[in-house]
């Protein structure tokens, strides 16, 4: 049993994009091969407007904060988000869990193959390792600059991370949450506790509160951790971006995401790619538009020829789990990105950062990436109008 799928063009991330060529699938959703449709009869494919592309990757997301959609206000800024999602997170256990599932398979029929989701609990795992979705989980730690309590609180994040069963669909690696919440001991013992070779996640530069706490101490970080009761008085401000500290401390060996880069500079960028020649810059444009009212300057990653993926965070920090939605809003206030660069920022790039571009991210036979019809202007640019469904 096989079936053929044709559109107006095909991008398969391996080559030039294809114009009348059709995609012969198995009864798997295995790619078989790539043909011109003037060798097939017209009766037997499916004809589509549009264009092909390969499944989605969501380079971020916090599958466990599902339960919390619409719980906390838009355009507050990043440090009161964080006491609303501190003081609302916990939920009736089945609550949670049916959220979880639920966010799971929408994101499944947007057309997300792959996922790299964000953890500090063990909520999540079931749901994961009976998913079609490739997962790959960060269990992510934080001490609050407080490195008397590093060990305490390592061997807490730990029984997490010892819980996670790998397996050909779900991977597990140790994180740390952000330059801001993670002191140099800690670092230390995720990058200890990390001995494979892998892809690690770390927030970077999302707000002001970050910047102006490793430049002079100041900002919103310093009073909201003492309402934790978590006192910085130890710290001593870098007077230089967060993301050099951060850098310093994680392993260059690793594939690095860098997550939301919403203030990241083009010399951020160029100091980050000297250092890791793997690193990748995941953008969660509406998550940004709901807490900061602020997105990054796309045009400098472009420039730097970064390797740019995207995320959809939460659904705490958004309205659904799309990755095409997130491709249109970077289409609708940043337009000088074309819809060639946001396809594969959408599949490929993020495939390479979770190390599954083997499997995922391109449209060749022998794999089974997932396939989505985009419909496009008529200058085959993504619009308001435009959408996404998954046929493969």
């Amino acid at each position: 049993m096989f079936r053929k799928i044709a559109a107006d063009r095909i991008y398969t991330n391996a080559g030039n994009v294809l114009e009348n060529y059709l995609i012969v699938l198995n009864g798997d959703d295995q790619i078989l091969s790539i043909e011109k449709t003037s060798e097939h009869d017209s009766a037997s494919f499916q004809q589509h407007r549009g264009v092909l592309v390969p499944g989605y990757v969501n380079a971020h997301c916090h599958l466990e904060l599902s339960h919390m959609k619409g719980l906390v206000d838009t355009g507050t800024g990043l440090v009161p988000f964080i006491q609303k999602v501190v003081s609302q997170r916990d939920a009736d256990p089945e609550f949670i869990a049916n959220c979880i599932r639920n966010a799971n398979d929408e994101m499944w029929q947007n057309g997300i193959v792959a996922v790299g989701d964000i953890c500090n609990k063990t909520d999540t795992i079931a749901c994961k390792d009976s998913s079609p979705i490739y997962y790959y989980s960060f269990v992510e730690m934080f001490d609050f600059m407080q490195p008397q309590l590093s060990e305490q609180i390592f061997q807490q994040y730990h029984d997490v991370y010892e819980q996670i069963t790998e397996s050909p669909g779900h991977q597990k690696m140790a994180v740390p949450h952000a330059p801001y919440s993670v002191s140099p001991q800690l670092f230390q013992k995720i990058n200890t506790l990390n001995q494979k070779n892998g892809t690690v996640s770390i927030h970077n530069q999302e707000t002001r509160d970050e910047s102006a706490l490793f430049q002079n101490g100041g900002g919103g970080f310093v009073p909201l951790f003492g309402q934790f009761g978590f006192s910085y008085d130890g710290f001593q401000p870098t007077g230089k971006p967060s993301i050099e500290y951060a850098l310093t401390h994680m392993d260059p060996r690793q594939k690095t995401l860098l997550v939301h880069n919403t203030l990241t500079t083009r010399d951020d960028i160029l100091h980050a790619q000297s250092w890791n020649n793997q690193v990748y810059w995941v953008t969660c444009p509406n998550a940004n538009l709901y807490i900061e009212n602020q997105l990054p300057r796309y045009r400098s990653f472009l420039d730097e020829s970064a390797n740019v993926c995207i995320g959809t965070d939460s659904l705490t920090s958004n309205w659904q789990l799309s990755v095409f939605e997130e491709m249109k809003t970077i289409r609708r206030y940043q337009s000088g990105v074309k819809t060639s660069d946001l396809i594969k920022w959408a599949t490929i790039n993020g495939a390479k950062a979770l190390g599954l571009d083997n499997q995922l991210g391109t449209l060749e036979p022998g794999k089974s990436p997932g396939i989505n019809l985009i419909t496009v202007d008529e200058q085959g640019e993504i619009n308001a109008e435009s959408t996404s469904v998954k046929v493969g």
